[in-house]
């Protein structure tokens, strides 16, 4: 790899200053430009190589330029790439088909689009279109996208950079055991937090709001993991006041969680349904999907110019095969057992280490000082040496304080053992 062949970080970022808008930050003080990758490792543009363990926020599951599926991909470019599905392709109706028999019960009918605020604002467009009702409840600390729909029903403040939100949209407490918001410790709790929403329902809504939406696990706020019983609570309560449930598997959809989606892991299963990042593997795509009931309802005209175009209908066919084929939900579920067991055994070593959390491979570490307060700065500092080690790590979190494991899902038992020394070997560096 030839060092001169590219422009380099520094250029980089001046472009970026003059050329994109402000709002676009970049991850590291020292940043890299990032110019190959192959399965779950990155090289950049001075031939340096990474191990990925954040898969570009849970995209690249299937692992960076996977042959298997860019192979597809090529082959569909040089035959059709695009004429808008409101012309006859074959692929995105086979893909529809495909998700009706992996999603959880009787989802059935897609609607296709690029990215995951499309269908997070279509799905929630479906539920005002079948209950008659505009209201939304989500979650604090949830994060829906980048519309201003999405902007508006994200309780990250950071990420709601809409002056004026839209009406309608009252917040839940988020279930964060760790940090609970309603200050009670589970299971003696009794999902005070879910209990939470009838409360909400009853004395800020009309009675029967049209939706409640949100993620399985909340990837921004830190990889926050819901107890066990907390959606079939739930549900219970958004069935009696005739609620829709909406499910975000954005970041947690496609074998992350050790199950094709997240929500399989709480047995319980949703009105309607939002997909997209590893969906395409980095191809754009995305998707919502809802039962035969609930979709039919959605007769007037609809389209998206791009959305389930051949490519990348086609990437999101080799993608479903890939991961059903190599059993990546199963590799999902024991690395993730591997790393979260690590990480408590660093944990007790490196009192910097506050909390471990996670399901299947998406796994958060949250960063504390002494007194319990968030530490963003020192973990900061981490990521900064663990990337000149050779390791990608993201971070998340309301304080930016989470060290996030979101790898792609091809990693193995001697890549979380490498990852797991290179955090010891930081932090015992640097003290903590």
């Amino acid at each position: 790899m030839e060092k001169q062949k590219y422009i380099g970080p520094e250029a980089i970022i001046e472009k970026k200053k003059k050329y994109i808008m402000p709002c676009l930050a970049h991850f590291y003080s020292n940043p890299q430009q990032m110019v190959k990758g192959s399965m779950q490792y990155l090289w950049d543009s001075n031939g340096k190589k990474y191990l990925d363990m954040y898969a570009g926020v849970s995209v690249m599951n299937c692992g960076h330029c996977n042959p298997e599926i860019t192979a597809k991909i090529k082959a569909q470019t040089d035959k059709l790439q695009h004429v808008c599905n409101i012309y006859l392709t074959e692929n995105f109706v086979n893909l529809a088909e495909k998700l009706a028999e992996i999603t959880p019960g009787d989802l059935q009918k897609s609607f296709f689009c690029s990215t995951g605020s499309e269908a997070t604002e279509g799905a929630l467009l479906l539920a005002e279109i079948y209950s008659g009702n505009s209201e939304i409840i989500a979650l604090r600390h949830g994060l829906h996208g980048r519309t201003k729909l999405g902007m508006s029903v994200t309780g990250l403040t950071m990420w709601r950079t809409a002056p004026t939100p839209v009406g309608g949209i009252h917040f839940a407490p988020n279930p964060n055991c760790y940090r609970c918001p309603m200050n009670k410790k589970f299971p003696e709790c009794d999902y005070a937090c879910a209990n939470a929403i009838e409360d909400l329902i009853k004395t800020a809504t009309s009675g029967h709001p049209g939706a409640f939406i949100a993620e399985t696990i909340q990837g921004n706020a830190g990889c926050i993991v819901p107890p066990k019983g907390y959606f079939k609570r739930v549900r219970e309560i958004l069935e009696t006041y005739r609620t829709l449930l909406v499910i975000d598997e954005v970041q947690t959809g496609f074998a992350r969680t050790g199950k094709m989606f997240g929500i399989e892991n709480y047995d319980v299963v949703p009105d309607i349904m939002c997909m997209a990042k590893a969906l395409g593997n980095g191809t754009p795509i995305s998707a919502f999907i809802a039962s035969s009931k609930i979709a039919d309802t959605y007769t007037r005209p609809g389209a998206s110019t791009l959305g389930g175009n051949p490519v990348s209908s086609e990437a999101a066919l080799a993608v479903l095969g890939y991961i059903e084929e190599h059993k990546l939900a199963k590799n999902a579920m024991e690395r993730g057992e591997q790393l979260r067991a690590g990480l408590r055994e660093l944990q007790k070593k490196h009192p910097v280490i506050g909390d471990v959390r996670g399901l299947g491979l998406m796994d958060g570490a949250e960063f504390i000082h002494a007194d319990g307060s968030e530490a963003p700065e020192i973990l900061d500092d981490v990521l900064e040496e663990l990337k000149d080690r050779g390791f990608i790590i993201g971070k998340n979190g309301v304080g930016r304080n989470v060290m996030a494991f979101q790898p792609p899902l091809v990693i193995t038992a001697e890549n979380v053992n490498e990852v797991l020394n290179a955090v010891d070997l930081v932090l015992t560096k640097k003290q903590w």
